[in-house]
């Protein structure tokens, strides 16, 4: 059986090609030549909003190999860090190929971050050479950084570097390093996680075993780029079959509809918030036109739902090609979720309405892709089937096999930036990485999770708890904005702990669904706490939310919407 990386075999010991490899995998920019060489006039680069640029392979490759030749003139390359922090753009991704290009590391940041948290990454990451969005220009010129600007409003504009001549590809190992990515996630203070060209080239090219991709697909990119998930599923992913990827610029639903429509865009991958809400307005798009017609709808979309999973065909696309032209979504091949659980019910809808739609898995550290569902043998459940090459297992099972999740394979990191302590504590004995995260394995090798060790709750009878399990439960409830489950001691001198659940309200829809009137505060928390009744009532005696409090802000999020714990987690007194 013919595997998608098998090609490569192609550009092995032939001088006549373009690219000679002489390693398994090939660096990011020997795949990225490899692409120029099979798909050079196809579209790469794509941004709708504001300057509408697009760029085929072969000008993206023009365009790199003259801002390379602007950094080796500068003396940036093996040895050297380079960061790239600013919106998703396609100067962004020819900032990060131009870096690789010229031997160096990348270390992407996210843009979001305050200035002077920048300025202690890049300190901490060694860089000294920054491509940097308009906001943050001056700042970080005047803090003595030198920059190149992503964006034509500042000086130095990437597109308008000139060289005296273009330069070659830098000659990097697969075992070469790649990229720095800082990470904190929800849990602790950044670390800088190092990647080889080997880490991420085999994982990109591992997940396509279970994700059907070509060079006729065109990626939305979305969430922050600079984040792990979108810069290998969606950057990489790309870049490695010719296909275009679209640029975002805002997460708003009016203009992401209106960049999928105008993009063609076949492939969306995104985060639980973004696909339980386009669900919610399809359906109520659909409960708008009457009972009669929503109940056969609704039939109809189960019984597709039957057929796409018994016989593997998928009706759905045709049968509900209005309603999915509707939604913006009529273009969208393949929609993957990441970065989070899911409801098994917004993955079983979708899939009932002819989107074929995945979970996936892993870690920035796992560069980051573990596991993914196949299309054609997806488990709603579970959030995928371990790649191949990639050794996972189950550590300290429960009677039910639940455990710490360990894994190990090539896309594994190579460690923590100048932290050797730090990475040490990750890995077993026997070479695998401790994932933090608790789940169980199936028979076919489908992963299933449960929840973060780091977060258990221990009830008073003994009982594990893990949050994210009772807070999956509250996704699909309008009213709710954002919900953390935590522990709590109910007893100081046994440390007894109970569940509370901490709740923001969305206050747009409460407003909305009340005339347009905001209700007052008792009504509101009235609201919620009969939700959590419904909640409780349909779990575990041990694993019901005994207190509950309504906030009145919101809570601080990370740049792919997840809670930072660690700003209001913590077993607390009462």
């Amino acid at each position: 059986m013919r595997r998608p990386w098998d090609f490569l075999d192609e550009y092995r010991n032939d001088p006549g090609k373009p690219v000679t490899l002489t390693n398994r995998w090939p660096s990011i920019q020997e795949m990225f030549d490899i692409t120029v060489d099979r798909f050079g006039n196809r579209t790469a680069f794509t941004s709708f909003d504001p300057s509408h640029i697009t760029m085929t392979y072969r000008k993206a490759q023009d365009h790199i190999r003259r801002i390379a030749a602007y950094l080796g003139e500068r003396k940036i390359g093996v040895g050297t860090n380079v960061a790239v922090t600013g919106k998703n753009s396609p100067e962004w991704a020819l900032a990060y190929l131009s870096i690789l290009y010229a031997g160096a590391t990348v270390v992407p940041l996210d843009y979001q971050l305050h200035t002077p948290d920048v300025q202690g990454l890049l300190h901490a990451a060694d860089v000294s050479f920054v491509f940097v969005d308009e906001e943050k220009y001056d700042d970080l010129r005047a803090a003595g950084f030198s920059v190149i600007s992503l964006s034509p409003e500042r000086g130095s504009y990437i597109l308008e570097l000139d060289a005296a001549e273009p330069a070659h590809r830098a000659e990097s190992q697969a075992a070469d390093r790649a990229a720095i990515l800082f990470t904190s996630g929800t849990t602790g203070s950044a670390k800088g996680v190092v990647l080889s060209h080997e880490n991420i080239v085999s994982d990109c090219y591992l997940a396509q075993a279970n994700l059907n991709i070509s060079e006729n697909d065109v990626f939305y990119a979305l969430l922050p780029i600079h984040h792990s998930y979108t810069m290998l599923a969606v950057f990489i992913e790309a870049i490695s079959v010719g296909a275009e990827i679209v640029f975002a610029k805002r997460m708003a639903v009016k203009q992401i509809l209106q960049d999928l429509k105008r993009g063609s865009v076949t492939m969306l991958l995104g985060i639980p918030l973004l696909f339980n809400k386009l669900l919610k307005g399809i359906l109520n798009g659909i409960r708008e036109r009457g009972p009669l017609v929503y109940g056969v709808i609704r039939t109809l979309m189960f019984v597709s739902g039957l057929v796409k999973k018994m016989l593997r065909r998928n009706p759905g696309k045709k049968i509900f090609h209005s309603v999915l032209e509707k939604a913006s979504l009529e273009s969208i091949r393949i929609c993957i979720c990441g970065g989070g659980p899911l409801p098994s019910a917004t993955f079983r809808r979708f899939n009932q309405l002819g989107i074929d739609f995945v979970q996936g898995y892993g870690l920035t550290e796992t560069s980051p892709i573990l596991t993914l569902n196949p299309v054609d043998a997806y488990k709603e459940e579970s959030v995928g089937k371990v790649l191949p090459e990639t050794e996972m297992k189950i550590i300290d099972p429960d009677t039910k096999g639940i455990g710490e999740i360990v894994v190990r394979g090539p896309m594994l990191m190579e460690g923590y930036y100048n932290d050797p302590e730090a990475t040490a504590e990750m890995m077993t004995g026997d070479g695998f990485l401790r994932t933090g995260d608790v789940g169980y394995l199936d028979r076919e090798n489908y992963l299933y999770l449960t929840g973060r060790k780091k977060n258990l709750i221990v009830t008073a009878g003994g009982k594990n708890v893990y949050p994210e399990e009772i807070e999956d439960r509250f996704q699909l409830y309008d009213e709710i904005d954002q919900i953390l489950v935590k522990g709590y001691v109910r007893d100081a001198r046994t440390h007894e702990e109970e569940i509370e659940a901490l709740i923001y309200p969305d206050f747009e829809f409460l407003k909305s669904a009340n005339g347009g009137s905001l209700p007052v505060r008792q009504e509101i928390e009235e609201r919620i706490f009969q939700i959590v009744d419904v909640v409780n009532k349909e779990m575990l005696r041990y694993q019901r939310i005994k207190r509950t409090t309504v906030l009145d802000e919101p809570m601080e999020m990370t740049t792919t919407k997840k809670i930072k714990r660690h700003k209001v987690a913590g077993p607390s007194e009462g």
